[in-house]
């Protein structure tokens, strides 16, 4: 326990690059190369490191809904219960007896609620303080999630049919300088359950041999959504600014949610399966430039 606790502190002391570079190293297999970046990951690690200055407002989980409702209509949106200046147990009270809790501020500040009546107002609004007095940047040296100032908020519960949480749909999309998209969807099943499923297919719909990190793959192809083509659409229009951006949709009742802009998947240190994928997924889009501010 000591020596583990002395290396985290130690950690904390590295420089970004240092940090993400071990970290690169320990988790894909191999050190990167952050200057000429090639891979994907690679290319993402860049991203943390030196982050257009866009990609705080649209990290923002509450800020980015601005820029969703202008782009493809604010209908898309999961309705908003509040967004507090404080959670109180008044705040608590007035909510419904399903919604999730979630923080704006980084990734897995997410908690599901499907009965009120089973949770306290004390274990909600201690875990709401746990997220809020975490510095997401330094998790995973994502400097772009410096500035965003920590808010927790809450919104209104979707449901599949079978009444579980409906799969994430992760639309990965690349923009080429000529304009034409490549678009691949990892489909997050189970998300909260202790077996979730990752499996990616491309804009068609064929089942790639791509594996994400731990995410198991799936005994069979899930069918394609109802609204595959409105799914493909709207992830379209919301990353065609930008050389790459993941845009992470729902669907529930044949709507279309949105969930996410995330620019730094895996903040380049999340493991592609075949190796050969990295460097593909690394030649469908181009690194921005080096942003002084963000150094």
């Amino acid at each position: 326990m000591f020596a583990k606790t002395l290396i985290d502190g130690a950690k904390a002391w590295l420089p970004d690059p240092v940090f993400l570079s071990i970290a690169h190293r320990h988790k894909v297999g191999r050190f990167p190369n952050m200057w000429n970046p090639k891979t994907f990951n690679e290319k993402i690690l860049h991203r943390c490191l030196y982050p257009d200055p866009r990609y705080m407002d649209l990290t923002d989980k509450l800020r980015v809904r601005d820029y969703v409702a202008n782009k493809i209509g604010p209908q898309h949106l999961i309705p908003l219960l509040a967004e507090p200046g404080a959670f109180t147990k008044e705040v608590f009270d007035a909510l419904p007896s399903a919604f999730v809790m979630k923080a704006n501020h980084g990734s897995g500040f997410v908690e599901v609620v499907k009965d009120k009546s089973r949770v306290s107002f004390d274990r909600l609004a201690a875990l709401s303080q746990q997220w809020l007095s975490t510095p997401f940047y330094k998790v995973a040296r994502e400097r772009h999630y410096r500035m965003i100032e920590p808010r927790i908020f809450f919104e209104a519960l979707l449901l599949a049919e079978d009444g579980e949480v409906p799969a994430d749909l992760k639309f990965h999309v690349f923009n080429s300088p000529s304009g034409q998209q490549t678009i691949f969807v990892t489909v997050i099943s189970g998300r909260f359950t202790d077996h979730p499923r990752g499996d990616t297919y491309d804009a068609a719909w064929r089942l790639q041999d791509i594996w994400f990190g731990h995410y198991k793959r799936s005994d069979t192809p899930a069918p394609p959504p109802e609204s595959l083509d409105s799914l493909l659409r709207i992830a379209g229009v919301l990353a065609k600014e930008f050389e790459y951006v993941r845009v992470d949709l729902y669907e529930t009742d044949g709507n279309v949610y949105f969930g996410e802009l995330t620019f730094t998947p895996g903040a380049g240190v999340f493991p592609i399966r075949p190796d050969h994928v990295d460097y593909e997924w690394g030649r469908l889009f181009k690194v921005g430039p080096r942003h002084p501010c963000n150094r």
